[in-house]
């Protein structure tokens, strides 16, 4: 992420279509004082705070699990049919920092693993070193996952000598990979999972955007009646990502080092407050106040934005049909969603080609090798619509096939 904001800055003329950002057009400038004012009625009208414990509340410290967590147990089950206590939600800053205190809590000695799908997204991954617990990657395709290596991985980790603790899983829209678990395999995931006494981490910032007039296909932990499932949200594609909102949802049963047996929420609260004490009030306020603003419901919230992220996803394909058609060397997946699309092609790509792709061409893009913790080259890229307009999207692709074109003359590879 360091590298991609270190190539945007050094050339802003270049059309990027690197960054996972959500679309900007449609961010409203009075939004978050009238969202800031809603969330405070609320305190005072719903829940009966005197004006001094209104100011507290929002000038203050808070609590370590936050202060909408009420507000966004009901948005879960507003938009997802998740019903879970109030108590097993903890807001974070952003979902970043879910990530962390979840990896912190499961790693507790030297053979813990963590299992994920690949490829990874890299904030996953760079969490994970920091706390020191290994990642072992299970295989994606173009189903999402790959359930026989997933019980493999399991397997091969136990046979040396290693506690698998949990697999990181992006089943809609992944990033970077675009591809989502259909609803068949999303049931077999979680019987896998109690077969194999393990837990899933379930990552959905971008489950509010399927392309067209698709269904949404339910959340694992929507289907999880076994509490296998630690999910993760996020805020920042679906409301405002500058105020760094996210959240973890940890009902499962545990026990604490004293013996007594409560919420994983509240260890991961504990770990919280060693690490950040609690999130911005204010910065919840806004998003308590959006949340109120519309019943607690997100998905009428995004039509605007679904839309538009749709629109773009089929500018991009057609334009690659266009500039590539049949007989070309040049591959790229479908999602049925989200911001991302990957395209395979016939040679090596690394930061070296994307610093080209910037200095000469005007074009960013992401490697998919970032993607992929074991250093091997990767001959694809990933290409997000998220934050570009149709015209930026064919005058990227114009870019970018003129990339291309020069590669694959310069490694004698018919153009098709």
């Amino acid at each position: 992420m360091n590298f991609l904001n270190e190539v945007s800055q050094h050339w802003p003329d270049a059309v990027s279509l690197a960054a996972g950002r959500p679309y900007e057009e449609f961010f409203d400038d009075d939004a978050p004082g009238r969202w800031l004012d809603r969330f405070r009625r609320h305190l005072a009208d719903d829940l009966g705070q005197t004006p001094e414990q209104v100011r507290r509340t929002l000038f203050q410290y808070g609590r370590t699990k936050g202060i909408i967590h009420h507000l966004i147990a009901r948005n879960l089950a507003v938009d997802e049919d998740v019903h879970v206590d109030d108590e097993a939600v903890v807001v974070t800053v952003g979902c970043q920092e879910a990530m962390l205190l979840v990896l912190r809590a499961l790693r507790a000695g030297p053979t813990d693993v963590l299992l994920a799908v690949a490829p990874t997204y890299v904030g996953l991954t760079g969490a994970a070193r920091l706390v020191e617990l290994p990642v072992r990657p299970v295989a994606g395709g173009p189903a999402g996952v790959d359930l026989a290596d997933l019980r493999a991985q399991v397997h091969r980790a136990r046979a040396a000598g290693l506690r698998p603790r949990a697999c990181y899983v992006m089943p809609d829209f992944a990033n970077p990979s675009g591809t989502s678990i259909g609803l068949a395999d999303r049931q077999r995931l979680l019987d896998l999972a109690v077969e194999e006494d393990l837990l899933l981490i379930e990552d959905n910032p971008y489950g509010l955007f399927p392309a067209g007039d698709a269904d949404r296909v339910p959340t694992l932990k929507a289907l999880d009646t076994r509490r296998r499932v630690v999910y993760l949200g996020s805020f920042a594609k679906t409301v405002l990502p500058g105020a760094r909102i996210g959240y973890l949802v940890a009902d499962q049963r545990v026990g604490g080092v004293d013996g007594a047996v409560g919420l994983f929420a509240d260890q991961l609260a504990k770990i919280k407050s060693m690490v950040s004490v609690n999130t911005s009030p204010l910065a919840q306020a806004v998003i308590g106040g959006a949340l109120l603003e519309h019943g607690c419901s997100l998905v009428a919230a995004n039509r605007r934005e679904r839309a538009a992220y749709t629109r773009n996803r089929d500018q991009l394909l057609a334009g690659l049909r266009r500039r590539f058609p049949a007989g070309s060397p040049v591959r790229w997946n479908t999602p049925a969603g989200g911001f991302f699309v990957v395209v395979t092609v016939p040679f090596p790509v690394d930061d070296a080609l994307l610093r080209r792709s910037a200095e000469r061409y005007g074009v960013l893009w992401t490697p998919m090798a970032h993607f992929y913790d074991d250093g091997r080259p990767v001959d694809a890229l990933r290409l997000s619509v998220s934050a570009v307009t149709p015209a930026q999207i064919d005058l990227g692709l114009d870019r970018l096939a003129a990339l291309i074109t020069d590669e694959l003359t310069r490694a004698a590879i018919p153009a098709g």
